[in-house]
């Protein structure tokens, strides 16, 4: 990994956390922003082709409000990247947004929802797809460009170097329960996909290795992956959640869908640009890592599959020592 990555680390981890508590567990150390009570909101106006509708995206960071077409940065230092995203192809502005800011008592929660985006083009065209709600540790880059192009968009994960013994975060749950998902990707027929849907929140910790050429592999250091199929009964607060280091496949819980090794994210190298990031094997138990992907989502198996009305809400995220 290039050295500017390593003392980026150290700046990032100051950065990063905030509030500080003690418990029987150990110490509780909130993300920053991970209470979530403030937001930065974007007045968004969609081309006329499509309506000429003003939208308002939400992002995670500092109470502070922007106005016009402009790609966005993760502001205040904010570690935290969104679902939410502005879109121009073929020099039409479209967005999407299933990420919300909710009320929860006196302050705010992230609320995230799986829904069908439409686009109508001069009441000519009607493109509807399946879009989850997400948060993550990283950022997105702006505009996008085209379908193809929003995976490569996505930075995921943060510089970390800590070993956390587990995760905690207060979270409410809504979900239909049907049978089956669905595929909707809006070019092509709905299609069903078996096995019901899950509001899903992900973490790993990686060691990476960028080359000479910018391409980035990891080993896997620790595993968190926990599935809601279930709707609460209002919410569940500090639920915490083990972090497993090491190779975990010869336990118990493993699960090869949700916690194998991945080869489907992207991250920004060191030169700034977008390289797909491939998760070569297992480190020991006792490695030290230098990232951390965190994600929570709506919905599960990927892009444009869920189920409609799939609602994930999650408060108060950071990590216990």
């Amino acid at each position: 990994m290039k050295h500017f990555m390593f003392k980026s680390c150290i700046v990032t981890m100051l950065c990063v956390f905030c509030s500080l508590s003690a418990s029987a567990e150990g110490k509780f150390v909130l993300f920053k922003y991970g209470n979530f009570d403030t937001w930065v909101t974007r007045q968004i106006h969609e081309s006329s082709v499509i309506g000429g509708s003003k939208k308002t995206l939400y992002e995670i960071g500092p109470n502070r409000a922007l106005t016009g077409n402009n790609p966005y940065v993760n502001l205040g230092g904010s570690p935290w990247g969104t679902s939410n995203v502005m879109a121009k192809v073929s020099g039409i502005t479209k967005t999407n947004n299933s990420v919300y800011r909710d009320n929860r008592g006196s302050g705010h929660c992230v609320k995230m929802t799986t829904h069908i985006e439409t686009c109508k083009v001069l009441g000519l065209i009607n493109i509807k797809v399946l879009a989850a709600g997400s948060i993550f540790l990283g950022d997105m880059k702006e505009p996008i460009t085209g379908t193809k192009e929003g995976p490569k968009a996505l930075n995921f994960g943060i510089p970390f170097t800590l070993r956390p013994k587990a995760l905690r975060f207060d979270y409410r749950v809504q979900v239909p329960g049907n049978a089956n998902r669905i595929r909707q990707t809006g070019f092509s027929a709905v299609t069903t996909v078996p096995g019901k849907d899950y509001c899903v929140a992900l973490l790993l910790l990686q060691k990476r290795h960028e080359d000479a050429k910018g391409n980035i592999t990891a080993q896997r250091v620790g595993t968190v992956v926990v599935k809601y199929g279930k709707s609460t009964n209002g919410w569940v607060e500090d639920a915490t959640y083990e972090i497993h280091y090491g190779n975990i496949t010869g336990k118990p819980f493993y699960d090869a869908s949700t916690m194998g090794l991945r080869s489907t994210d992207y991250a920004r190298n060191s030169k700034g640009k977008s390289v797909l990031m491939k998760e070569t094997g297992w480190a020991d138990a006792d490695a030290k890592p230098t990232h951390i992907i965190l994600q929570f989502s709506s919905s599960h198996g990927g892009a444009y599959v869920g189920t409609v009305g799939n609602t994930f809400w999650v408060d108060n995220v950071g990590l216990v020592y």
